[in-house]
């Protein structure tokens, strides 16, 4: 692993497996812990630091993992603890760390602690683990606030005995009452579980969701992100509330009883800059993930301005900033920059592309984007694929959508399925060696028709490929001094250009205009995310140099 005098993940380059979709290792069509095993060499030659794999805990799968019904062992889908143990080894031998996700805002419905809550009944100490209410109106029969679950529809279900219980989620995904000490305990030790077991971080789902105002009052009126007036923070029931950095105080103190550096990284959204730096105080958690970067519209104002604020609020802490671009929940970025966006995407709002895709155009923003995240200060994260070029598959048919979304919401929403695509590893038709040859499954979402280009395989050796680019920048960064933790400079540059400094020696160029433009004075061309037009940066093109 990079010897640095910072601790690791101020410089991290991590890897987002969405396991179901990575490697299939045993031919079921599913991702599993084997998949990842095998293919350990391919991220070690990638040149990453690290892997987040989402949520491998026991589960009925409502939410693809994300509803827990036990925390200390592996789904039998994905393996078995032995093999989870297996893995957090090898990819040490790899030099590669591991971060699981955890999932502290609910649980499975299927979590002894909610069946325990089902049998006990209303004012049980069982049920104080969750948050039970009864109904508003005469005979209880109204939900008690009016609070709408993240899938769409009510985020409060009836039981037969007329108490309603709250999920921000699924129905299969109870929200977990973080005012209950068993609570704070059981995920505490949880924690020192896995980290006993290696693990060298955690990936905190709905980091901002954990604790609801007392009072549970009715949702404050919705903002028109048209209005034009300046983003502010409103004082909402259930996200982002203060309390929840008591929570996280307490979580850095079990991390730090263990040595070599254990990190978590919160999945936060928050109103403003200001809002994600509290999640990140020298007593807190050590990074978040940069929500406003990868919601960023391709426009060279925005872009920048994203990232002061970003640098400015988490310097501010003493934390270093997290930029990402894609991952499970959201459309794949070539996908999105191949259009024009007319709207902000605002948090917790479902993001709905505008207008016909023009790939072609998204792809070359795509490889642009990466040498601007990767040459920013800080840590970056790269999901499965991304550094394929994987595009959102928007044409999924509707008998195979999975995400609850789709459900829940009446049909009218298609859900996340798009960028879950399993990746594809070789040959000419699916499944693309994600599966073993002559896997009796087919892959559990299917494959494009036309991934055979997108594959590692067929992208490997190919200098002008989206891999080789991904594999060439995550070197560079690895070896050269200016890059990772620290901070840069901006430089004087024609409209639609964002050009700065790293130093020892290093400058970004990245042209959004739609005119090629001269490159900033240099000795050196280090990469390029395309080539040059008669030694000009084209439009929608980036250019790492030495200077």
């Amino acid at each position: 692993m990079p010897g640095t005098a910072a601790p690791w993940w101020r410089n991290a380059v991590i890897y987002q497996i969405y396991i179901r979709s990575f490697a299939d290792g045993n031919g079921d069509g599913v991702g599993d812990i084997a998949g990842i095993r095998s293919r350990l060499p391919y991220l070690k030659s990638l040149g990453i630091d690290a892997i987040w794999i989402n949520p491998w805990y026991k589960s009925p799968m409502a939410d693809h993992g994300y509803d827990v019904a036990d925390y200390r062992d592996i789904d039998p889908l994905f393996g078995t603890l032995a093999e989870a143990e297996q893995l957090i080894e090898e990819a040490h031998q790899h030099g590669i760390r591991v971060i699981p996700d955890i999932v502290p805002n609910h649980t499975s419905d299927q979590h002894a602690w909610f069946q325990a809550a089902l049998a006990a009944g209303p004012g049980s100490a069982e049920r104080d683990r969750y948050i039970f209410r009864p109904g508003r109106g005469p005979d209880g029969s109204k939900p008690p606030n009016d609070w709408v679950s993240a899938f769409g529809g009510p985020a409060w279900t009836r039981l037969p005995d007329g108490e309603w219980y709250l999920h921000l989620f699924a129905p299969q995904q109870p929200d977990l009452n973080w005012q209950n000490p068993d609570v704070h305990a059981e995920f505490e030790s949880i924690l020192r579980f896995w980290f006993r077991r290696g693990v060298d971080g955690f990936r905190i789902d709905v980091a901002h969701g954990l604790i609801k105002h007392p009072e549970l009052p009715d949702l404050p009126p919705r903002r028109d992100p048209d209005s034009g007036q300046p983003w502010q923070h409103v004082d909402h029931p259930h996200w982002d509330r203060d309390e929840v950095h008591d929570i996280f105080r307490a979580w850095r103190k079990v991390a730090d009883e263990f040595h070599g550096d254990r990190s978590f990284v919160a999945e936060a959204w928050t109103d403003t800059p200001e809002r994600l730096a509290a999640y990140v105080r020298q007593d807190g958690l050590h990074t978040s993930f940069n929500f406003d970067f990868l919601m960023s519209s391709w426009h060279p104002q925005d872009l920048r301005a994203v990232i002061d604020n970003s640098l400015a609020m988490l310097g501010a802490v003493g934390a270093p900033a997290t930029w990402v671009l894609s991952n499970h929940d959201v459309v794949r970025h070539p996908s999105r920059y191949g259009r024009k966006a007319t709207k902000r995407w605002v948090a917790n709002e479902t993001y709905r592309p505008e207008g016909p895709l023009d790939l072609e155009l998204g792809i070359r923003r795509a490889r642009a984007a990466a040498l601007l995240m990767l040459a920013l200060p800080g840590g970056a994260y790269v999901y499965q694929g991304e550094e394929l070029g994987l595009p959102e598959v928007e044409d999924l048919p509707e008998d195979v959508l999975q995400d609850p979304v789709w459900e829940r919401s009446g049909h009218t929403e298609r859900g996340r399925d798009g960028c879950r695509v399993p990746i594809p590893w070789s040959g000419q038709s699916t499944p693309y060696g994600f599966s073993p040859d002559g896997a009796p499954a087919a892959p559990w979402l299917p494959q494009p028709a036309d991934w055979a280009e997108y594959s590692v395989e067929a992208q490997t050796g190919d200098e002008a490929s989206m891999l080789e680019l991904y594999r060439t920048a995550l070197h560079l960064r690895r070896e050269h001094p200016a890059l990772g933790d620290g901070t840069l400079t901006w430089l004087d540059a024609p409209d639609g250009v964002l050009a700065f400094n790293r130093d020892p020696g290093f400058t970004c160029v990245v042209n959004l205009s739609t005119e090629a433009h001269p490159l900033p004075d240099h000795t050196a061309i280090l990469l390029t995310s395309g080539p040059l037009d008669g030694g000009l940066l084209a439009p929608d093109q980036a250019a790492w140099l030495a200077v």
